[in-house]
């Protein structure tokens, strides 16, 4: 899982603690199995708490606005956090390509 979110699994644990949105299936064997909208509820609550710099408090209160606002603001929200991630991918392979090119 971290491998995919970015996110060591002790984390996760802490995060479903505190998140209530973060509910994760169990297999019978007991291991989390988590669905598509869990990872992305997990990268959001990452965006949030690491890009935004908000508190868990603050993150909470913003993923209860948008939930009630309903799943496009979620949506939304991954979307842009998307965005701003390819864009920082791209704008350090630039700064690359052109240090490369100078030398």
């Amino acid at each position: 899982m971290e491998s995919i979110t970015g996110v060591p699994a002790y984390v996760l644990r802490y995060w479903e603690s505190e998140f209530k949105l973060l509910r994760p299936k169990k297999n019978p064997a007991g291991q989390r199995v988590y669905r598509g909208r869990d990872l992305e509820l997990v990268q959001r609550i990452k965006a949030l708490l690491y890009d935004e710099r908000l508190t868990l408090e603050g993150a909470k209160k913003r993923l209860l606005a948008e939930s009630r606002r309903g799943t496009e603001q979620l949506q939304f929200g991954l979307r842009d956090h998307a965005y701003s991630d390819a864009l920082r991918r791209i704008r350090e392979r630039l700064t690359t390509l052109r240090a490369r090119l100078n030398a």
